[in-house]
């Protein structure tokens, strides 16, 4: 997977998202020759990985936080994070044998427990995480299939035993919403603007209200608004 990141959006795209996945980030500019030479080899050696890692691209020209925040001196400039942290990089413009042997460290092989948890269903799932009780992929998903049978109180302790991502928060979040109220749920919009007068003081109605923003696509317009209003409540 490839995508362009900003100085407003690296923080998502990349630090957070290496906690879930291994993230290149390639530093370059329009102008670079190097760079026009080596992007497309990045692109087609990650893609080998079926997303096993990820790419990020970064015009240092239009994203000087960025830049500054590597200490960029020449590009091309291409540095792996795990975990929010730079594992690995290099410098200028490598051919495909190196290129491919730099991503390579960055995903090993699959484990069995990898090859479990890609079968998806419940009993590999569980298998998955009697081998790596932290697996992320095979948490999410079963934590995912017993939010799915209303069995939220074990989905949540699973989700437990690893650390908090977009994703661990979403399905953590979904579990709760169903914990609490197992019929079918009220309109969005009617549920926020209940809770909202209560959020200050009652600090199950608050978790209820950010439960239901953590459930929201990102995307959504309203998203922001009602962060807002939260936010006039609180402060």
């Amino acid at each position: 997977m490839t995508r362009e990141t900003t100085d407003a959006t690296f923080e998502r795209d990349v630090v957070a998202r290496s906690a879930e996945v291994p993230v290149v980030v390639d530093l370059w500019a329009p102008w670079c020759g190097p760079c026009r030479t080596l992007g497309p080899l990045l692109e087609k050696v990650v893609a080998e990985t079926a997303g096993a890692v990820e790419l990020v691209k970064v015009n240092v020209d239009d994203n000087p936080q960025v830049a500054r925040a590597f200490q960029v001196q020449s590009i091309p400039a291409v540095y792996a994070m795990r975990d929010g942290k730079v594992v690995d990089g290099f410098i200028g413009a490598l051919g495909e044998p190196a290129v491919r042997e730099f991503v390579v460290r960055l995903s090993p092989p699959p484990s069995e427990a990898d090859r479990l948890a890609a079968l998806g269903d419940e009993d590999s799932l569980r298998a998955a995480l009697a081998l790596q009780p932290d697996h992320p992929d095979a948490v999410v998903a079963l934590a995912e299939l017993l939010v799915g049978r209303g069995e939220s109180e074990e989905a949540l302790e699973v989700l437990g035993r690893i650390p908090e991502t977009d994703q661990t928060r979403r399905v953590a979040a979904t579990a709760r919403l169903a914990r609490k109220d197992p019929g079918p749920p009220a309109p969005l919009e009617a549920r926020l603007e209940a809770l909202l007068p209560t959020v200050r003081s009652d600090e199950d109605a608050r978790q209820e209200y950010l439960d239901l923003l953590e459930t929201m696509d990102p995307d959504d317009p309203r998203r922001d608004g009602f962060r807002r209003a939260l936010a006039s409540q609180l402060f």
